[in-house]
């Protein structure tokens, strides 16, 4: 049987800062959406960029999320880090500017879906969208 026990607060810090992929949990009108991103973390708030779409409708009608952030060595051997909060859609130009500049340092081989998404008849445009989230809530546990 796996021991799992509690992070330290500097064990959660170094894990959010290392990662630079985890998984978006939000929801709306009783059904919840997971997906995996990428994302930066300025030792305080985690940032992320997405194009319009499913992710910001959701966002949009309910900020409230949860973002998951693992480490996997193997199958007895993982840290998991839950970031509870909302997501602030950032839209001043100095916050964007340095939102993006964090981005894309954390994850220099970032590729968003910035080329046209096509899904059988579906095509999303490409309007850029930025979130911040400040925690209220960070939950780790790691297997001892």
């Amino acid at each position: 049987m796996l021991k799992v026990e509690e992070m330290s607060k500097g064990e959660i810090q170094a894990l959010l800062l290392r990662a630079n992929f985890g998984h978006l949990g939000c929801s709306r009108d009783g059904h919840t959406y997971v997906v995996p991103m990428n994302y930066a973390y300025d030792g305080e708030d985690v940032y992320f960029l997405t194009t319009e779409g499913t992710k910001t409708e959701f966002i949009s009608a309910n900020s409230e999320i949860c973002f998951q952030v693992e480490e996997v060595t193997d199958p007895a051997r993982w840290r998991s880090v839950m970031v509870l909060g909302h997501a602030r859609r950032i839209t001043q130009q100095e916050e964007v500017e340095s939102a993006m500049q964090l981005i894309t340092e954390s994850n220099p081989t970032l590729t968003p879906a910035l080329n046209r998404t096509e899904i059988g008849a579906w095509h999303r445009a490409n309007k850029i969208v930025l979130y911040r989230v400040h925690p209220n809530a960070v939950y780790g546990r790691k297997t001892a």
